[in-house]
């Protein structure tokens, strides 16, 4: 049966000298796995829309096990990721994290609309490591990591002066840091952020200037917060991380 569905290809793999099996994050029926017969093969009119970020339509045959697309129509192709080294080491690792953190199968059209977003911001040059470090902590629900983000994780107050506990999951006030020697220390901004990342919509995000000491200590919490309670051990952030501190190099 021929379906047609709108997607976004979060991974791609070779099999066999001239197909692929694509995983395609979809608006209706989340994430699939579809073969592409022929789409190495450099004439195929499959080998344009099966590349690794590509945003199109996708006329599918489904079956019980892996369906096979037979035809898609490009909608977007975020062509500044692909010829970006930068953009695209972290594009790769927002859809990587999707791979990892979703199941097959399970529609969630405000996840997919959440992926578009981020790979368009992205791709329209705002700023990628505020929109990783959002998408990050937007996944934590996914995840079923519910960070305490509006009080104090130990005591329960809204008021004060808050570091962040990976031991109690959350915000800790300045009344409660003996419960937690190992807190992160946090300025305001890191605090406003990391509350505003976790709640609000991303379709109304505008210019956002964050400090290189803001951006640092979002970066060591989530990375923390991530390490310890998520078990997800991505080569798409390994190979950030490198490609972060050659940047510095140059």
């Amino acid at each position: 049966m021929l379906q047609k569905c709108e997607g976004i290809i979060i991974r791609t793999t070779d099999y066999g000298e001239t197909n692929k099996i694509i995983t395609l994050y979809t608006r209706e029926w989340g994430k699939i796995g579809v073969m592409a017969r022929g789409a190495k093969k450099p004439k195929s009119r499959l080998s344009s829309i099966t590349q690794l970020f590509t945003h199109g339509y996708f006329l599918v045959q489904r079956g019980t096990g892996l369906g096979t697309v037979q035809q898609g129509e490009m909608i977007t192709s975020f062509r500044s990721i692909g010829e970006d080294i930068f953009l695209t080491a972290y594009a790769s690792y927002i859809v990587e994290l999707t791979d990892k953190c979703t199941e097959d199968k399970k529609p969630n059209p405000f996840h997919f609309e959440l992926l578009f977003q981020t790979l368009n911001y992205m791709n329209e040059g705002y700023e990628p490591d505020v929109l990783m470090n959002i998408y990050e902590m937007k996944m934590l629900n996914v995840l079923g990591m519910n960070p305490i983000l509006n009080r104090c994780s130990v005591c329960g107050s809204t008021d004060g002066n808050f570091s962040f506990s990976i031991r109690e999951g959350g915000f800790i006030c300045h009344r409660c840091l003996d419960k937690d020697p190992y807190h992160f220390k946090l300025l305001p901004a890191t605090v406003k952020l990391l509350r505003l990342f976790y709640y609000f919509d991303l379709s109304r995000l505008g210019s956002i200037s964050i400090k290189e000491e803001t951006k640092a200590e979002l970066k060591k919490v989530i990375t923390a917060y991530y390490e310890e309670y998520s078990g997800l051990h991505l080569k798409s952030k390994k190979f950030l991380n490198s490609m972060d501190q050659f940047r510095n190099l140059l």
